[in-house]
């Protein structure tokens, strides 16, 4: 298993196989996925998996599987995601952390080690991250990553559910 990055708590890697029933507890999880319009099948997480191992080959980025370094306990996922936004492709962080870990800045952590490798390796110009209004802890953690609210739209593939565009220049 390959590791994408080591942060100071948490140890992120690609995603396997492997890792189905811990993808498909976390996704499937009503809490964690209380802003998306309905937790996901363990079908669904199992294409979730496959899309990110496609993303591996084809960018060099996708949600990775995230763990406590300490103990290896299964904290969630996040990672870089390509988003179509207002018809424009745009590079997502994302992140979804098991409800029994959420508000220990787990994701913050995650999630600037994702931003700094879009800047530094990937070379990014920019990063967004697309949040249901209502997702207020998550718009903490974009604020607390340097991202600030770009806009509102209805332009993403969500239907027409509003979504509230979290952005930032990372050059």
């Amino acid at each position: 298993m390959t590791t994408t990055f080591v942060t100071r708590r948490l140890r992120l890697r690609e995603m396997t196989p492997e890792d189905f029933d811990l993808m498909a507890d976390l996704l499937g999880d009503p809490d964690v996925m209380r802003h998306y319009p309905r937790p996901k099948t363990r079908d669904e997480a199992r294409r979730w998996i496959e899309w990110n191992q496609q993303l591996y080959q084809e960018r060099g980025h996708g949600l990775w599987a995230m763990f406590l370094r300490e103990t290896g306990e299964f904290v969630g996922d996040c990672g870089l995601t390509p988003q179509r936004v207002d018809g424009v492709e745009e590079l997502e962080v994302g992140y979804h952390v098991r409800t029994a870990l959420q508000g220990r800045g787990l994701a913050t952590e995650a999630a600037s080690a994702c931003r700094d490798f879009a800047r530094n390796t990937l070379r990014a110009d920019r990063l967004v991250a697309v949040i249901a209004p209502a997702n207020v802890p998550s718009q903490r953690v974009a604020e607390k990553l340097g991202l600030c609210l770009e806009k509102r739209t209805t332009g993403y593939g969500a239907g027409d559910r509003e979504q509230l565009i979290y952005a930032m220049a990372l050059i």
